[in-house]
């Protein structure tokens, strides 16, 4: 596979052009184990040498500490980069492992200052509302984003893990660029109701997660077993114990499929991913997460892989076999509300 610059999508209808491919910036600072602080800068570079241009974070991601890791970046290629990050997920002083989701019209504010602070930018690219408060209204919610907007403090608009109803909600108020939410060959409840929406709305879907929290590479097998005790993928319930095992062997036809390609079986299941855009006719930008050069090189790769229909028929019936939800408690998340 040719080591060349990825190809580019709208996000949304007037929303900024980015690679087709963007990099999820989470586990550089929090969630996923141990960090290589210099891997994960080297991996940001390499990114952008391949095209990569969305790069998501959040404020929740180590407690701010992802946006600060990443502020010297982005101001080093302003230009170049497509900032995305999130709001939502208020972290009590005195309980740090503690996560209570916010979308009041203080909050937010509160919320886009001190992301600002701590990405050292003067406006943000792409700024989601990264889960739903069931008691605020999304119309009241998008209202305070639009007016940061029209202050020149957040260039477009997302939102994530929203229901087809609320992402309409939300785009009668004002302009949605894209939809984040998990889509993968293991997650697919959101071809139910919100790709449907996104495509009649013209709003794009980056999806989290596309390898599975890797485990559709084949990287690990049982999250108890295999991963750090600091890793959170241990409490979420695909991945351990018997849903492990049986999930497990849902990937031989992913290896199959990477066998006739000469590829690995993470790039298969982006390429999966990646070909959905035409499957469901809406812009499609997954945010693979990785800390190694490498790994990008690899998953980026990856756009140039288009799978026959005999192999996507192969790989349909995966996701209706997943053994376990993708998180412990479903409620904030858009299946949780469908």
């Amino acid at each position: 596979m040719t080591d060349s610059r990825i190809p580019t999508a709208r996000l949304g209808d007037g929303g900024p052009e980015v690679g087709v491919q963007g990099l999820g910036c989470m586990g550089m600072s929090f969630a996923y184990g141990p960090t290589d602080t210099d891997a994960s800068r080297a991996t940001l570079e390499r990114a952008l040498e391949l095209g990569v241009t969305l790069y998501d974070t959040a404020d929740a991601y180590g407690a701010g500490e992802n946006e600060r890791f990443l502020a010297p970046f982005f101001r080093a290629h302003r230009d170049e980069v497509v900032v995305a990050t999130k709001f939502a997920l208020s972290i009590p002083p005195d309980d740090p492992a503690r996560r209570i989701v916010r979308n009041d019209a203080p909050y937010v504010r509160e919320a886009v200052e001190a992301s600002l602070r701590r990405l050292d930018l003067d406006v943000i690219d792409l700024y989601y509302m990264h889960r739903r408060d069931v008691n605020v209204p999304i119309e009241e919610t998008v209202g305070v984003m639009a007016e940061l907007v029209r202050e020149g403090k957040v260039k477009h608009l997302g939102l994530s893990e929203v229901t087809g109803g609320e992402l309409r909600a939300a785009q009668a108020v004002h302009p949605i660029a894209a939809v984040q939410s998990e889509w993968s060959l293991f997650s697919r409840d959101i071809e139910a109701g919100v790709v449907p929406a996104a495509r009649e709305l013209g709003v794009a879907l980056v999806p989290y997660s596309p390898l599975g929290r890797g485990f559709l590479t084949g990287s690990f097998a049982d999250a108890e077993q295999d991963l750090t005790d600091d890793d959170f993928r241990r409490q979420q319930p695909r991945f351990t114990g018997a849903n492990a095992a049986a999930n497990a062997a849902l990937l031989a036809p992913v290896r199959s499929v990477a066998e006739a390609h000469g590829a690995t079986l993470g790039q298969i299941a982006l390429a999966w991913v990646q070909q959905r855009a035409r499957v469901h006719g809406l812009p499609v930008v997954p945010i693979p997460g990785t800390r190694k050069p490498a790994r990008v090189a690899e998953n980026t790769a990856a756009t140039g892989i288009v799978l026959t229909q005999d192999e996507l028929s192969l790989l349909e019936p995966i996701a209706q076999k997943v053994a376990g939800d993708r998180y412990a408690d479903m409620t904030f998340t858009s299946a949780g509300r469908e």
